[in-house]
């Protein structure tokens, strides 16, 4: 089903893991896909070579989601590209963990700039090209320690609860202009990170966690496609949690 075809949409930090799992759901929906990356070059340019290969239109553009002007140029260059921007996906972050009495101010603010300001600066941007549309959909990937905290992580847990203000603020805001805001916050994803932790850190975790496993990158995906559809065209400044049951 082509829900999203004939849409233009841009994904922070879509070259690995979530991001790329987002960049592949809604090119399978039919929209045009246009996604950011840092450093992972050859990863970003597979994505593009694999979705090119069946009939997908897609662009990758390196860009630091921290920075102001990077982030404005890469939306421009989209909306110039392609004529709108109609989704964003706020997904670029990174994460500096370690207890507060040994966190440097380096890591506090490398992690507020990463997760945080980037959806500031993205946001802004997209803003412009979706208020002349009068329609657009914002879907910003927070995470369940925004919501509960986590001992070891009060940069990333500030950052990731920042985005939930964000998100019901701008929500506010915006409502009028018939552009949607909504967060999705995960809990634990099969990522890289976690391929680190051993099988007693694996099934600590899945302990923990009612449906006892944790999440597929493609899982999270699958709730950004459905925010993105006419099927959440009632809903907005909500913080839908994809967690297996983690916080309830």
């Amino acid at each position: 089903m082509n829900e999203l075809e004939n849409k233009i949409s841009l994904v922070t930090g879509g070259g690995r893991g979530i991001g790329k799992a987002i960049v592949i759901a809604l090119s399978d929906a039919g929209s045009v896909v246009a996604f950011t990356y840092k450093s992972s070059a050859s990863g970003a340019q597979q994505l593009v070579e694999e979705l090119k290969a069946k009939g997908r239109k897609v662009f990758a553009y390196q860009s630091d989601a921290a920075s102001t002007s990077d982030s404005s140029n890469v939306v421009d260059s989209v909306v110039k590209e392609c004529g709108r921007l109609d989704i964003l996906v706020n997904n670029a972050g990174i994460t500096r963990d370690g207890l507060l009495m040994r966190m440097s101010e380096e890591d506090w603010d490398s992690v507020i700039s990463n997760n945080l300001k980037s959806v500031y600066n993205y946001t802004k941007a997209a803003v412009r090209p979706m208020i002349s549309q009068r329609s657009g959909r914002i879907i910003n990937i927070t995470s369940v320690v925004g919501l509960t905290g986590n001992a070891g992580q009060a940069n990333y847990s500030a950052s990731k609860a920042g985005i939930i203000g964000f998100t019901k603020s701008v929500a506010k805001e915006l409502g009028s202009r018939n552009i949607l805001v909504n967060a999705i916050a995960p809990g634990y994803v099969d990522t890289e990170m976690t391929d680190k932790l051993n099988e007693s850190q694996k099934k600590a975790i899945a302990d923990m966690i009612p449906l006892k496993r944790t999440a597929r990158a493609g899982e999270i995906a699958a709730a950004v496609r459905f925010l993105a559809s006419p099927d959440a065209d009632y809903i907005t400044g909500q913080v839908l949690c994809v967690d297996g049951g983690l916080t309830m």
